[in-house]
């Protein structure tokens, strides 16, 4: 329980601390007009009240991840709580901070439009086609996963294909629709559902007889029921993405940017939501650990069920909250997942719109550009949800890479502070390239054979990377920023 409390209060003192040191290394300048003023269009770029934008961008960064990712990183025992707190802190904040803010000094661009900047044309090609295929597979994940939760919830009331049609419904509207339309209205009330959500499961793992376990030098080791299947390095690591490190992240950022009011809003809605994203994966983790009295316990139930994250959340929320719980589950463990399923189909067209220069200015024009990810969305439905869910996950943290090392060359060429995220761009590298060596979606390498191709891809990456930035900081004029 100590643990638990104080790596919660980290996070809170990583937010004003480490928090107020990136604003500082930003020059977040409230004296400089944004997008969201500059380019208002009324559809995409519209200022909103810092509370609005926070929330909306904190739905849209959650959805399943601190949940369903904080679950099955639980399986893993305490490790996943100082990943949540180190990853968070160090590497997630900073990662949706810079990604926000730099898309903000460039007029609300999408993240692969900035990649390019940085890191030059044939790099932002690239992340161009990446980001549009991860953004699919987002809004696929959080397509088929809500209809499930609710499929579950409702007891098959009705088949869980017309569930999916109606998320599929909504999806259409919300991307289509001006942003103050729809999601600017449902989501402060499901944003809100969500805290309060959290907020009752904390209460009850405080005022109950729950033993959460410590993070002790011996808990720090995976509890999973296969080690040598499931190695804590890298797999933890990519299992916990939201709650921790999400490249998704960079994707949503922009469309906020669009909407901040003030560059010194920044830090609460970047820097914040990532924070709150932390505790809310933090307090899930711990419900998961003393779900079923331990982590063994856990791992047992999780293997009986198919290691169902749906299930086990659902039955995490009633047995703690009681009728409550079945309220409260359905408004935020669907509602979240939802809130980011919309928002990266809409996301998705914003990439694809800039992509081509296409002016967004009529519906016909957004559904002209929408429609086929709808399609491709609706058929990757038919492929089996723990596919889908995997190469997601690895996708998601290779794009959280790219965005890193993006933010790295902005600080070099800036002069600035670079090593606040060139070291979790480093580890990170490290993380992604030893599980596609290691998973069994990847090659499913011997493991020495995969850490040492991990360490020597990471380390070739680092060369080329900084023999890149060198060569072009002679002529990167910083003060396009």
């Amino acid at each position: 329980m100590i643990s638990f409390i104080v790596s919660i209060g980290i996070l809170i003192a990583g937010y004003f601390l480490y928090g107020n040191f990136i604003e500082r290394v930003f020059k977040a300048d409230p004296d400089r007009s944004t997008p969201a003023y500059r380019l208002r269009d009324h559809v995409d770029f519209v200022p909103l009240p810092a509370w609005k934008a926070f929330l909306i961008q904190f739905l849209n960064i959650a959805g399943l991840g601190p949940i369903f990712g904080a679950i099955s990183g639980a399986m893993f025992g305490p490790s996943a709580f100082l990943w949540i707190v180190l990853g968070c802190i160090f590497g997630g904040a900073v990662h949706d901070y810079f990604s926000g803010m730099l898309s903000v000094r460039h007029n609300g661009l999408s993240i692969s439009e900035v990649v390019g900047i940085y890191l030059g044309d044939h790099t932002k090609q690239a992340i161009r086609l990446f980001t549009v295929v991860l953004l699919v597979f987002v809004g696929t994940v959080f397509l088929v996963g809500p209809a499930k939760i609710i499929d579950e919830l409702t007891g098959n009331f009705a088949d869980q294909w017309m569930w999916v049609t109606i998320i599929l419904i909504y999806y259409v509207l919300s991307t289509l629709l001006p942003i103050d339309r729809l999601i600017g209205k449902l989501y402060p009330i499901f944003g809100l559902a969500m805290l309060i959500m959290a907020l009752g499961l904390l209460i009850a793992l405080l005022s109950g007889q729950y033993a959460i376990p410590e993070v002790t030098f011996s808990n720090l080791h995976n509890m999973t029921e296969n080690p040598e299947k499931t190695p804590l390095f890298p797999i933890l690591f990519v299992t916990i993405a939201c709650g921790a490190v999400s490249g998704f992240h960079a994707t949503q950022s922009p469309m906020i940017s669009r909407c901040v009011a003030n560059e010194s809003q920044g830090k609460p809605i970047f820097f914040g939501a990532m924070i709150t994203e932390g505790i809310v994966a933090l307090i899930w983790a711990a419900a998961a650990m003393v779900f079923m009295d331990n982590v063994e316990g856990l791992n047992t139930a999780m293997a009986a069920n198919h290691n169902n994250a749906a299930w086990a959340a659902n039955e995490i929320v009633t047995a703690m909250l009681g009728s409550t719980g079945g309220i409260l589950a359905l408004i935020g463990i669907v509602a979240a997942p939802i809130t980011s399923g919309d928002t990266a189909f809409r996301s998705a067209r914003l990439v694809i719109a800039d992509t081509f220069s296409l002016k967004q200015d009529s519906i016909r024009k957004r559904l002209y550009i929408s429609s086929p990810l709808f399609i491709i969305a609706f058929l990757l439905t038919l492929v089996d949800f723990g596919i889908i869910w995997r190469y997601f996950a690895w996708s998601n943290q290779s794009l959280a890479v790219v965005v890193l090392w993006t933010i790295t060359a902005y600080l070099y060429y800036a002069g600035k502070c670079y090593w606040i995220s060139l070291v979790p761009a480093v580890f990170m590298t490290m993380v992604c390239t030893t599980y596609i060596l290691i998973a069994p979606e990847g090659f499913e390498l011997d493991h020495s054979i995969a850490y040492a191709g991990g360490a020597i891809t990471t380390l070739c990456i680092t060369i080329v990377f900084r023999m890149y930035v060198r060569r072009k900081k002679t002529t990167f004029d910083i003060n396009y920023v």
